[in-house]
């Protein structure tokens, strides 16, 4: 009897197990449970709450429908008016708390304006352009205005830049005092100040590192509207459309909304032509070559005086500029001195003072060569000769060169004594080559470098060559000899482009642009329009600039001088331009409104939602049924 119970109770444990078992395998795939959470965080509570008066705390607390974090507080919450002591900003659990540490003024609409900041903690879905507004007084205001900021020089839209307003009318409020209100531009480049009162503003832009609310400091990027703006309002109706699905309209509805106005400011945010001269630091990454470099082109090039050596005679070194005058090579051409692993040298240069004045200053400056190690030579037989290490000669002309190219010579040491005479061009006539005349000349950017032009014409054929041992360097390498042959393409090779410009009433100039948005061709505008002759195949853009002084560059603008930048177009269109084709387009300037000129193609600060990657939901949902999953099913029999 005993026998057959403890037989029943073991029949039954082991079938509780299968049983377990079974169920567990049967949910190593379970289904996903429904769609996935794409709804923000939504509002429930506060402290204060939303739009409430007479509030006399410094505390302000959020609470909402599920767990949430807010991403970088510190410079994505903006709180107006402006906080000269940062105020604590955290997310703890369903709330958003905000701690004010400033005084609060009597009588003020306060702001918090969260921006794109705060997401639900697991699917991290974003509350967009939340904002919460209370009041210390009677009243809280209610007007607000919008607009969009860009570059002046590239209308590329400019995210993170503040954006603030002053009812003191006088110029000196923008450098002297704080603005009474704030916001700062989003991704796209766009700005709302909201909770403003009733009444007359100046509006500016700014990028305020320092968080001093101001201009205050020469080299920040700011941007001023001419015009005073004047908040209003007025109620209206729009046509809101509900879906039933996303290609199913389920009802068009007209609902009545309050438009603020202005909503259409454009502000243009450029950085003054106030750039301070200074240097940078002094390199020696080469034993044979001393280099200064600096943070802009310098007029005067800075004379080295030897303090720890005493040089042969006074020709101890050879000048060379480069990166367009902000650097200063000075290869050492006494193996006494470049032997030395520190070498101290006065320096005398116009650095600029903290009034921007520039003075002369007097640094020494040391310069500290690390040595590699020496690499053991093959042991050579008796009778190799020695190899020749020959100065170092590139020369871009090869295969084919384009109607408007110049062939560049780079030496890789200085060279003495160069000049046209060394270098040989002929060009192919029939079966022959005959001698023809070319232009020579250094580069100004680059000593290293030389040019060799002619007006050259469609389908000729040249020879460039160089005898060896013709060119020496300043450490006594010659040249080892060179031939090359290039041909210009042909005309059929080329496109050719005309636009037509519409809407500009003053001296400009148009810049044919590359994929990387940069200029390839500058022409003037004449008789109404632009031609751009022999094009290599390929994808181009356009740029105009109202040339207000016919200098024929860009200038910046100036606030002192109430000077604005020079006007910027792009032309929205891309120009596609093939071989042996003529295109010839129309461009309103101003037919498109200017934030929405520039190509997305070009556009390097793309809106958020064409950069972020979209998420595979199917996918996540597998890996999630997997994880939870995992381990299961461990008995084995």
């Amino acid at each position: 009897m005993e026998d057959k119970y403890v037989r029943n109770s073991l029949r039954f444990f082991i079938g509780v197990l299968l049983l377990v078992v079974l169920y567990s395998c049967a949910n190593i795939a379970s289904p996903n449970g429904g769609p996935y959470d794409e709804a923000p965080p939504k509002f429930v509570s506060s402290t204060p709450l939303p739009g409430q008066i007479n509030y006399k705390g410094k505390k302000v607390e959020i609470i909402f429908d599920e767990l949430i974090q807010i991403d970088k507080p510190t410079e994505n919450v903006i709180i107006t008016p402006p906080q000269m002591e940062q105020p604590v900003i955290r997310a703890n659990g369903r709330k958003a708390v905000i701690e004010l540490m400033d005084t609060l003024k009597e009588n003020t609409t306060y702001t918090i304006d969260f921006t794109n900041s705060i997401s639900d903690n697991n699917e991290k879905n974003v509350l967009e352009n939340y904002s919460f507004a209370f009041s210390t007084g009677e009243s809280i205001d209610s007007m607000e205005v919008s607009g969009v900021l860009l570059n002046a020089e590239n209308l590329e839209p400019m995210p993170g830049i503040t954006i603030g307003v002053h009812t003191n009318l006088e110029d000196s409020a923008f450098t002297t005092i704080p603005f009474v209100r704030t916001s700062r531009t989003n991704d796209k480049g766009e700005f709302t100040i909201r909770n403003m009162a009733p009444g007359t503003y100046r509006i500016y832009a700014l990028e305020d590192v320092m968080r001093s609310y101001k201009y205050s400091q020469p080299g920040q990027q700011i941007a001023f509207y001419d015009s005073l703006i004047v908040p209003a309002f007025e109620l209206t109706t729009r046509q809101d459309t509900i879906w039933k699905d996303s290609l199913t309209i389920d009802t068009v509805m007209t609902v009545g909304y309050t438009h603020f106005m202005p909503d259409n400011i454009e502000l243009r945010l450029f950085k003054e032509k106030v750039e301070r001269q200074y240097m940078l630091k002094p390199e020696r990454t080469d034993e044979k070559i001393l280099t200064l470099r600096f943070n802009t082109s310098l007029d005067t090039i800075p004379v080295p005086v030897p303090l720890n050596f005493t040089p042969a005679d006074s020709n101890w070194y050879f000048l060379q500029t480069a990166e367009e005058g902000k650097a200063v090579h000075y290869w050492l051409t006494d193996s006494l001195i470049w032997k030395q692993d520190t070498l101290q040298v006065e320096v005398n240069y116009l650095k600029s003072d903290s009034m921007n004045i520039l003075r002369p200053q007097t640094d020494t400056v040391q310069f500290t060569v690390r040595r590699r190690p020496v690499e053991k030579k093959k042991k050579k037989k008796d009778d190799e000769p020695e190899p020749i290490e020959f100065l170092g000669m590139n020369v871009n002309a090869s295969g084919s060169i384009n109607l408007y190219d110049t062939v560049a010579v780079t030496f890789s040491e200085p060279v003495a004594g160069l000049t046209k005479d060394h270098f040989y061009l002929d060009q192919k006539v029939d079966t022959l080559w005959e001698a023809v005349d070319f232009d020579f000349f250094p580069d100004t950017t680059n000593s290293l470098n030389f040019f060799i032009k002619r007006p050259w014409k469609y389908g000729e054929e040249f020879r460039l060559e160089v005898d060896s041992a013709t060119i020496f360097s300043a450490y006594g390498k010659w040249n080892d000899v060179y031939s090359g042959e290039f041909k210009i393409k042909k005309e059929d090779e080329y496109g050719h482009l005309y636009i037509n410009i519409e809407g500009s009433d003053t001296t400009a100039f148009v810049e044919l642009l590359n994929s990387s948005d940069q200029p390839i061709r500058k022409v003037k505008v004449k008789d109404g329009g632009v031609l751009f002759m022999d094009l290599k195949p390929d994808k181009y853009y356009a740029r105009l600039v109202l040339d207000v002084n016919d200098n024929g560059v860009w200038d910046t603008g100036n606030y002192a001088d109430k000077r604005q930048p020079e006007l910027v177009f792009y032309c929205p269109k891309m120009f596609n331009i093939m071989q042996n084709w003529q295109v010839e387009e129309t461009w309103n300037i101003k037919a498109t409104p200017m934030k929405r000129q520039k190509p997305i193609d070009i556009t390097k600060n793309k809106p958020k939602e064409l950069t972020k990657k979209k998420r595979d939901y199917k996918n996540e949902g597998t890996q999630s049924s997997s994880n939870r999953n995992s381990g299961v099913g461990g008995l084995r029999f």
